[in-house]
């Protein structure tokens, strides 16, 4: 009787260490990809800030405004994403389906209606011209990225 109860004892403090390990590894996890995510924005601030050659008085005026854009469109990537993965076309009725087509299309307007906003919100701060820079460099910014992904992976 006392060595079963060794055992249990024995068991359940495997069991919390084996939770302790789990909880820390995992919370290992989240903390490398929010760490990378926040290099790669940090990464995209400096390209974008080097090939945009903003005054002083336009960047204070710039970046709350990018930043507001970019954590609006990230917003509706990740509720548009949501749904998506909610969602398996074969476990779908029809008219669940129809709503979730009609969902799209709203977030797709949603979309649409963010880039005019933004747009004219820049053009009220910058020349034309450096918005096409900045559309530019976000462009060649997501091609470097690509690249390095690319080679990073090239061997899986």
């Amino acid at each position: 009787m006392n060595i079963s109860k060794k055992n249990h004892q024995f068991n359940s403090q495997n069991k919390i260490r084996f939770t302790v390990v789990l909880f820390l590894l995992f919370s290992v996890s989240l903390f490398a990809q929010k760490f990378d995510r926040e290099k790669i924005k940090a990464l995209k601030i400096a390209h974008i800030t080097g090939k945009l050659d903003l005054s002083k008085s336009e960047a204070q005026k710039f970046w709350p405004i990018y930043n507001a854009n970019e954590n609006a469109e990230n917003e509706l990537r990740e509720k548009s994403m949501t749904r998506r993965k909610e969602k398996k076309a074969e476990n779908l009725s029809e008219s669940e389906a129809k709503t979730l087509l009609l969902d799209m299309e709203k977030t797709e307007i949603q979309k649409t209606d963010l880039k005019s906003k933004y747009l004219k919100e820049l053009l009220s701060i910058l020349p034309a011209k450096k918005i096409i820079k900045l559309y530019q460099a976000e462009h060649s910014f997501r091609q470097k990225m690509f690249e390095e992904y690319k080679k990073r992976h090239s061997n899986d």
